[in-house]
């Protein structure tokens, strides 16, 4: 039933496993975790997590991947993201989207410019694959927005949502998906909240950015993808329905993000 639209499989603390990466889809079928999007940063990590998504897909569990470049890799990596590199890497069915991609400026903004192409080539690349755009945006709000509307995107994720409801709006308006992570479980993210509330609910998505960022209760341990219906269970608090309910609606909707274009 939930489905996780934003997970690092192939970084995941695998201690409370024995250190087996069966152990924590096991833990994923457990919690009705039905269908994972494991996400790329870096091209050396393309092998490993096909790997991950060719042995564990089966008719209980639904995985796939995207192929993209994360705004905090080197410049070198930045620019090595050719509009036709990544095509050609994501034209196969497993690959789902396109990213994750973004602007960074928390970490640096000496890079600032190798970012901003970087992001503009990725968006490219979506748009003639016809694949949506995972964004990752931190500290980084105008600009964002301003490079997915300047570059015509319209298609995609605006992943782990972290800013005001005026943003969230922003994204909306091109079309873009938001994607709620454990965040939205912290008592002290009041504009995260806020701007959850006010989602349509055609719009909505969760995902648990595992190994990061666990929610509320187990904040403070390292995240893995069993964990999203506690951000199904957050959300529901929200709006006064059953967690089932969440965990329906935003699977109905990274469904139809998916067969958008086709």
């Amino acid at each position: 039933m939930f489905t996780d639209t934003h997970c690092h499989l192939n970084r995941l603390d695998l201690t409370r496993h024995d250190g087996q990466l069966a152990g924590a889809i096991a833990a994923m079928r457990e919690a009705n975790v039905t269908r994972a999007m494991a996400i790329m940063c870096d091209f050396a990590e393309y092998d490993e997590i096909a790997e991950i998504v060719r042995t564990y897909s089966d008719e209980t569990l639904n995985l796939g991947m995207s192929v993209g470049i994360h705004p905090c890799e080197d410049i070198d990596v930045l620019k090595s993201a050719t509009v036709e590199r990544l095509i050609v890497m994501a034209s196969h069915d497993h690959i789902w989207a396109i990213g994750e991609t973004g602007l960074d400026y928390y970490w640096s903004t000496d890079n600032k410019i190798e970012q901003q192409a970087s992001l503009a080539r990725h968006i490219h690349a979506s748009q003639q694959l016809k694949k949506p755009l995972v964004v990752h945006m931190r500290d980084a709000k105008d600009d964002t927005i301003d490079i997915l509307k300047a570059e015509g995107a319209e298609h995609g994720i605006i992943h782990c949502f972290t800013e005001d409801w005026e943003t969230a709006k922003k994204a909306l308006d091109l079309g873009f998906y938001i994607s709620f992570s454990g965040i939205v479980s912290f008592k002290t993210a009041l504009i995260i909240k806020d701007a959850a509330q006010k989602m349509p609910k055609d719009r909505l998505l969760i995902e648990t950015d595992s190994p990061y960022l666990a929610p509320v209760p187990k904040r403070g341990r390292p995240n893995e993808p069993a964990y999203v219906p506690y951000v199904a269970s957050c959300l529901a608090d929200m709006y006064g329905i059953d967690v089932e309910e969440v965990g329906a609606l935003t699977a109905k909707n990274f469904e139809n993000l998916l067969a958008q274009y086709l």
